[in-house]
């Protein structure tokens, strides 16, 4: 492969529309996943820069669903679930918001990730 260059395709789904956001946690609720959520916004340099680890999240988390939410593009989703601060990441089940985490932290959002992962994969919740 030496001299090739690949694009990777993004393992990360724009959300764009109330009905977008909608068909995929319908989706990941019926495939029974977790589904984690950026909500972002362009001009917010932060949320640009945790762009690379979310990418990063997705590939390493192949069972979990990952979306990202332009908060100026979907207002209303943004609104309903209360986001007042971005970025913010948001992780949910069954359709219904688990945790919530305000900031640019990396570290924290993957322990809480991993704790998640963990306490509903364990052996006594099966």
């Amino acid at each position: 492969m030496k001299g090739q260059t690949q694009l990777k395709k993004s393992k990360v789904v724009k959300i764009d529309s109330r009905k977008s956001w909608e068909h995929h946690i319908t989706d990941g609720t019926n495939k029974g996943c977790p589904v984690m959520v950026h909500f972002s916004a362009y001009w917010c340099m932060p949320s640009i820069a945790m762009n690379p680890f979310f990418e990063e999240l997705a590939s390493t988390y192949q069972n979990v669903l990952f979306l990202n939410v332009d908060v100026d593009e979907v207002k209303e989703v943004a609104s309903k679930l209360e986001i007042k601060a971005i970025p913010t990441f948001l992780l949910m089940n069954g359709g219904a918001p688990v945790v919530k985490t305000v900031g640019a932290n990396p570290d924290e959002i993957r322990k809480r990730i991993n704790s998640f992962i963990q306490q509903t994969h364990s052996p006594e919740s099966m």
